[in-house]
């Protein structure tokens, strides 16, 4: 009986007017081959946002989404909120 646990990006989305990319990560819980439970994380990268630290096809995707005047219109966009 060996239990596994995977994770994996089963989902990335581009979304809105400013190219928001959503990231679903799912975690299995598996035994022997046979999925005994999961479950589901998700999180969003805006334009001019640091992804850095994201999986290397993530961050393929927002270099070609978040261009230079994607970033500018989402910024101004935000007007003066904090």
């Amino acid at each position: 009986m060996a239990l596994e646990k995977v994770i994996s990006e089963d989902k990335i989305e581009i979304v809105g007017d400013y190219k928001t990319v959503q990231v679903r990560t799912c975690t299995k819980v598996m035994e022997d081959g046979v999925e005994l439970s999961s479950g589901f994380h998700r999180h969003v990268i805006t334009a001019g946002q640091d992804y850095s630290g994201e999986s290397t096809e993530v961050q393929a995707i927002c270099a070609v989404v978040h261009t230079a005047e994607v970033i500018a219109a989402f910024e101004a966009s935000q007007g003066d909120a904090p």
